[in-house]
């Protein structure tokens, strides 16, 4: 197994950030034309990892419809930190902190539209990390 640990600046906006490409490259590099798996793994409580369309307004409405069954308001028992910011914690039942993406002949399988993102809904933590690793197969 390769792995590589990354930061990602995120900034003070919640949303997604787009990791295909640093896992195309990652890819590119460790694969070396095989087939195998890549991890993708974010050690936080606040943060998942998806696998969806990115741009198009997608992102914007996949934020929309958190704050529609996660509201950002004084409801949540974890209080600390920015106003609504126990929602954030609950995040990852919607989104998990990782996932995994076959690698054909050192390819990321995925679909057209598909991207891999970094979902951050905290504005409190401008830098996350995220973890990839490659197995071979």
């Amino acid at each position: 197994m390769t792995s590589l640990k990354l930061t990602v600046r995120t900034g003070s906006e919640r949303g997604f950030t787009d990791l295909t490409g640093a896992c195309r490259r990652f890819v590119t590099e460790h694969a070396g034309g095989r087939d195998g798996l890549l991890s993708v793994f974010v050690p936080h409580a606040t943060a998942g990892v998806v696998i969806m369309e990115l741009g198009a307004g997608s992102d914007d409405d996949a934020i929309e419809s958190l704050d529609r069954l996660l509201p950002r308001d004084d409801r949540w028992r974890h209080r600390h930190g920015s106003a609504g910011h126990g929602a954030d914690h609950v995040v990852p039942l919607l989104a998990a902190p990782s996932v995994t993406v076959p690698v054909i002949g050192g390819e990321l399988a995925l679909g057209t539209w598909q991207s891999i993102a970094l979902l951050d809904p905290n504005a409190d933590n401008p830098e996350r990390t995220v973890l990839l690793s490659f197995v071979a197969g």
